[in-house]
């Protein structure tokens, strides 16, 4: 350990002597009582919600910048941030009488940008990324001489973040687990690290959106590395690469770390509301997703289990995708590719199979004389094991049938296309493609993949979230493939070739 970095003992001393109380509330420790019976564990959830800029970010921003210095404040602070610590950083600023600049990637929703400056925070919008704009930010700090703000990899940023360990600790000194949402790592270290001084028994489990698993990445290298993409739809966690000092505590003290899924915390985002009527942004159902998902498998009851509930600072139209997704996600739906007799009643006779099971989704167009495919949604109350006897109970009766809950090219494409197939003969390739959602993504995903070939389908669905996906076939003879696929690795695109997907097989091959 170099002299730079504290040891544990001082970020101890830090945290209890950290001023964020000047600007930052005491935020309440909820139980979620439905959850709590449904998991047979004791859930309670860490309301950073609540702070004045609906995010924990206001901890850490406050404790470092009411450190500087005299010098320091005089030239005033500079942050880049999509959102809440950009938030963090302009409050603390104008409370400390400090000129505060936020430079935010061009692609951060207006709501985010406008509540900086309601807060007297002078936005800079710049490039269309995070990497983007703290390289920027970067610029103007060497060029004005501004202190330049990290988001989570100093000291005393962590410290200021570990302050919700400390209150953890004085409302329930009974915990066995404590769940963290990991990006950047300053939340997970500052906690981690004062909580195991005092509790080492307790729990402490990072929880990570598996397409930003940059913890993950490090402890497998040894050392903080860049990340080949992230994943957008959990932006306040969306980092490439871990601070190297947060990955030293998270490394020395967290217990464990695990992933989930999109889907898996959009049914978080489902329990808060449920539980509480909060919406919190995706990154901050992160580590109650990680809660449920370890009590679940672990089969772990009579717990003491706490998450943070790290921001609320959500994009209203993201709300859709994650309406979509939650039920998906908690188990309380599932999709089915079901084969049926082409014939009159043919409908009527498999609903009957159903019985009075709520259907959520029902698609199907003529395709064929002889056998219709459908595409059914079913509500669960059991979730798979109920699924199962589902499906067990069609193949009884000879239904064909194929399981799509799980099917990425069923969620995000075919449940809109039904019905799609063409009326000639066509030699199809079908490739799924991704890129970042900004805009204009669209547009010039078209420009670069250019009018050599003919597109024969074409699917695309803004959600405003993650990455963009697009469903594209072209007609193509076998002796085009080489040229082709010589042209889709010039392009740069993620791509995958999906022509043999059940999906696209049983709803809209040719």
């Amino acid at each position: 350990m170099s002299s730079s970095q504290p040891d544990a003992g001082e970020y101890l001393r830090k945290v209890l002597l950290s001023p964020v109380y000047e600007v930052a509330k005491v935020t309440p420790l909820q139980v979620l009582k439905k959850l709590s019976d449904r998991l047979g564990n004791h859930v309670a959830l860490k309301r950073e919600d609540l702070q004045p800029v609906h995010s924990f970010k206001l901890r850490g921003a406050y404790n470092k910048i009411a450190g500087l210095n005299e010098e320091q404040r005089g030239h005033g602070v500079i942050a880049a941030s999509a959102g809440n610590h950009a938030q963090g950083v302009a409050l603390s600023g104008a409370r400390l009488g400090i000129k505060a600049t936020i430079v935010m990637p061009t692609t951060t929703p207006d709501i985010k940008v406008d509540a900086v400056r309601r807060l007297g925070g002078n936005v800079v919008l710049f490039g269309n990324n995070f990497d983007e704009a703290y390289a920027e930010s970067r610029r103007l700090s060497e060029l004005h001489g501004y202190t330049l703000i990290p988001p989570f990899d100093d000291a005393d940023v962590i410290a200021g973040q570990g302050t919700i360990g400390r209150e953890l600790l004085e409302q329930d000194t009974r915990l066995t687990h404590v769940f963290l949402p990991v990006g950047g790592g300053g939340l997970a270290a500052g906690v981690a690290v004062y909580i195991k001084q005092l509790l080492p028994q307790v729990k402490v489990i990072g929880v990570e959106a598996e397409g930003s698993a940059c913890l993950l990445a490090a402890m497998k290298a040894g050392k903080p590395v860049d990340l080949e993409r992230v994943s957008l739809f959990a932006d306040g966690v969306a980092v490439r690469r871990i601070g190297e000092e947060t990955f030293r505590l998270c490394h020395q003290y967290l217990d464990e770390v695990i992933t989930v899924s999109n889907d898996e915390i959009c049914a978080a985002l489902k329990d808060i509301f449920d539980d509480t009527r909060a919406i919190a942004e995706p990154s901050g159902a992160l580590s109650l997703a990680g809660l449920k998902k370890f009590a679940e498998e672990r089969q772990v009851v009579g717990g003491r289990m706490a998450a943070i509930l790290s921001g609320a600072n959500v994009n209203f139209h993201n709300l859709r995708y994650v309406s979509e997704r939650c039920e998906i996600g908690e188990k309380r739906e599932g999709m089915l590719a079901v084969t049926i007799p082409e014939r009159k009643g043919a409908f009527l006779e498999f609903c009957q199979r159903l019985g009075k099971r709520v259907v959520t989704e029902f698609n199907y167009r003529y395709s064929s004389s002889e056998k219709a495919s459908i595409f059914v949604g079913v509500r669960l109350s059991r979730g798979s094991e109920e699924l199962k006897q589902i499906i067990d109970e069609l193949h009884g009766a000879d239904y064909p049938v194929i399981n799509m809950t799980d099917n990425s090219l069923a969620k995000n494409h075919v449940r809109y296309m039904v019905g799609g197939r063409p009326c000639a003969a066509l030699s199809e390739h079908l490739l799924s493609f991704e890129f970042p959602e900004q805009p204009g993504a669209l547009l010039r995903f078209l420009e670069t993949l250019g009018s050599h070939w003919n597109i024969t389908l074409f699917h695309y669905r803004n959600h405003g979230a993650d990455y963009g996906h697009v469903l594209c076939a072209f007609e193509l003879s076998e002796e085009n493939l080489p040229e082709f696929h010589r042209h889709l690795q010039e392009l740069g695109y993620v791509w995958h070739d999906v022509s043999r997907d059940p999906a696209y097989q049983l709803f809209l091959a040719p």
